[in-house]
């Protein structure tokens, strides 16, 4: 397996399924709802929503590196707010939220070996430490939506 076949197949597992740990990312999210995912069923803590908008907000900000920006997120970027709580927006947040994935998988299964150990524009880094790194920032905030849905059920 190639290195971009590997870090895509790892982004894979932690968001759509079939991962070692656990459930990833979108098999929490099969159940949630709107009103779940708005929810602050732990005070202080970030709502499920605002999860999904983080991790958009991360691969987004991925894709713009990649670009050749320097990129670093403002606290409104690193987690957005969240204006309208419908059922209909959610909706078009998980659709978001997927297409943008898609995007990132697209963008380095193109990706040479040699692009993958150029350093990331502003960072200390490669592109390849940078993508396996979108991978466990998923999988940390699925085990935090893991914990919010149980505590949302109480």
């Amino acid at each position: 397996m190639s290195d971009s076949a590997l870090i895509v197949d790892q982004l894979s597992r932690a968001f759509d399924g079939e991962a070692w740990h656990g459930p990833s990312v979108l098999e929490l999210l099969a159940n949630v709802d709107a009103r779940t995912a708005a929810n602050r069923p732990i005070a202080k803590a970030h709502s499920i929503w605002e999860l999904l908008l983080h991790i958009e907000a991360w691969e987004l900000a991925a894709l713009r590196r990649f670009a050749g920006e320097m990129v670093e997120l403002k606290d409104e970027e690193d987690f957005p707010p969240i204006s309208d709580s419908s059922d209909a927006a959610w909706k078009a947040t998980l659709m978001k939220l997927k297409r943008t994935h898609e995007q990132l998988l697209t963008t380095i299964t193109a990706m040479s070996r040699s692009h993958l150990t150029q350093q990331v524009p502003g960072k200390d880094y490669d592109f390849e430490f940078m993508f396996h790194g979108l991978a466990q920032h998923a999988l940390y905030h699925a085990g935090q939506i893991a914990i919010l849905k149980i505590a949302a059920a109480k």
